[in-house]
């Protein structure tokens, strides 16, 4: 190993530690703040789970909302994004190709902006625009790409063609063969789209500050709120149970997308 070389990895590897402990040290301490007496005093105030208790008993309702349109933000963008994804997989060229970047456009577009739109299309539909559905609405469509493109990138990287082909010799209809051998070959995707979509769902803020009302307020809206008029503790606090919530998932949609022994390059 080089002199040259050692010196390129250890920056490299010092670069790579500075920005993780930039991240880390701040969200460590929010967490932390939650479990803390008095925030401004630190560990010198003890610890408590007075205010993660509070959280439970006071918003309980807001994080099941969250996790209830999160679970039908999946349910949608799958009943949609799969198919989708099947179609453009199996009718390559310039005119999928414009329907794929049609169905990503969402995300090249800022939330706020996807919200404005909706509220300004939707705001005279009173019980609708007052409902949970109206963000589910613009979940899908912020999540959607997500759950399309991990479907489609699988998809096209599988022989879905030659397979389905011999499965079609062998007698299967067309359910047959999208059920027992496209979903199957694509289960890998779906899983990483699916854990995408869970997570992003569960942590989207901007879309949801617009769309929300005071009875539809998700996690996300609900922790920018007590940070802004309550306790420093109780923000923190929603940040911890935020933590826990979604932390999970990403460990998940990390090992989910880890290559295996065995898989196609």
């Amino acid at each position: 190993m080089t002199k040259r070389y050692k010196f390129g990895f250890w920056l490299q590897a010092a670069v790579t530690v500075a920005a993780c402990l930039f991240i880390a040290v701040p969200m460590a301490y929010s967490v932390l703040s939650g479990l803390m007496r008095n925030a401004f005093l630190g560990l010198r105030g003890g610890f408590t789970f007075k205010w993660v208790e509070q959280v439970l008993s006071l918003y309980w309702p807001t994080i099941l909302l969250s996790i209830e349109i999160a679970l039908l933000c999946l349910l949608a963008t799958a009943l949609i994004g799969i198919p989708a994804a099947y179609a453009l997989a199996r009718a390559p060229g310039r005119l999928a190709r414009l329907a794929e970047e049609a169905l990503i456009l969402p995300v090249a577009v800022p939330g706020l902006a996807t919200g404005l739109a909706l509220v300004v299309a939707y705001d005279g539909w009173g019980n609708f625009r007052q409902s949970i559905w109206f963000i589910l609405a613009g979940h899908v469509l912020f999540t959607l790409p997500f759950m399309l493109r991990a479907v489609l990138a699988v998809m096209t990287s599988a022989d879905l063609q030659t397979l389905e082909e011999g499965a079609a010799s062998l007698g299967a209809g067309f359910t047959r063969r999208f059920l027992g051998v496209v979903l199957p070959n694509c289960k890998n995707g779906i899983l990483a789209g699916a854990l995408s979509v869970v997570t992003l769902s569960m942590g989207e803020f901007n879309l949801t500050w617009i769309l929300h009302t005071p009875l539809t307020k998700t996690l996300p809206v609900a922790l920018a709120d007590a940070y802004a008029s309550m306790r420093l503790e109780i923000g923190s606090a929603y940040t911890l149970i935020f933590f826990i919530m979604t932390v999970p998932l990403l460990l998940a949609l990390q090992r989910a997308t880890r290559p295996r022994a065995g898989d196609r390059p």
